[in-house]
């Protein structure tokens, strides 16, 4: 799991919770949850095709699973294939295609063994990659189309509210209690987009570019193995991918081995 969305989601539920403190009860109001809820749920609906929209609460839950990242380990399968491929050739790699589970890195190492042209291979790797970000910034979007309707909705029952609140203008007893709840909606809206919907479309942006840059990696990779590169400079290519932190844990774990 990802520890900082269940970290973050568990203070928004403190800080909300402490900021009402005794008079919980009077923010629970069934129908302005209805209104809030299932309106952004159908406007996500409308605004998205059923091939997106209808995994809203996938997309939502995709930002708590924890992606681990597996760049030192992509460095290492590639260079080791290099290895092999400048040893034997490249169709000694076949043999290494089933232990592959990245399907991506499957596609490309298989169309090395094809031999596929060159130029050819980049473009439709590319071309894969353009899917798989267009993809996950679908998944974005149904987020933020959810943090967009999710306060309109909010202010829709507060109208709503407002309305009955008139129809009893003549009451002033009625007049707090009504304005009260009329304005829970609207808080219901805020609390649901700020608290949930747009932090959660931000963090699928932030796995989506991970992702993409493991991927880059992975077709550098590959095309360096088929163009012959030595090993070594492929291994020293494919570490400009790595952060500070990651190349400072690479190396140390390269001398450890080499020890």
């Amino acid at each position: 799991m990802d520890i900082s969305t269940i970290i973050g989601i568990s203070l928004v539920a403190v800080a909300i919770i402490f900021g009402i403190g005794a008079g919980i009860q009077d923010f629970i109001d069934i129908p302005s949850i209805f209104i809030v809820g299932v309106g952004t749920i159908a406007a996500v609906f409308v605004a998205h095709p059923k091939e997106r929209s209808f995994k809203l609460f996938g997309i939502v839950m995709s930002t708590i699973k924890e992606r681990k990242s597996d760049a030192l380990n992509l460095i290492r399968t590639l260079t080791s294939f290099s290895e092999k491929a400048r040893r034997e050739g490249l169709l000694s790699l076949e043999e290494n295609i089933a232990e592959i589970d990245d399907p991506f890195f499957k596609q490309g190492l298989q169309l090395v063994v094809d031999g596929t042209d060159p130029d050819l291979l980049k473009s439709m790797m590319e071309s894969e990659l353009d899917l798989i970000e267009e993809e996950r910034m679908g998944h974005k979007a149904v987020l933020d189309s959810a943090g967009a309707y999710a306060p309109a909705f909010g202010m829709i029952g507060t109208l709503i509210g407002l309305i009955q609140m008139l129809k009893t203008l003549n009451n002033p007893d009625t007049l707090g209690p009504a304005m009260a709840k009329a304005l829970i909606t609207t808080f219901y809206g805020a609390l649901l987009a700020n608290g949930f919907f747009l932090p959660m479309g931000e963090k699928i942006a932030i796995k989506a570019s991970k992702e993409l840059l493991e991927k880059r990696l992975i077709l550098e990779g590959i095309l360096s193995i088929q163009a012959g590169d030595n090993p070594r400079i492929l291994e020293e290519k494919l570490k400009a991918f790595l952060n500070e932190k990651e190349l400072a844990q690479y190396e140390s774990e390269t001398q450890v081995a080499e020890g």
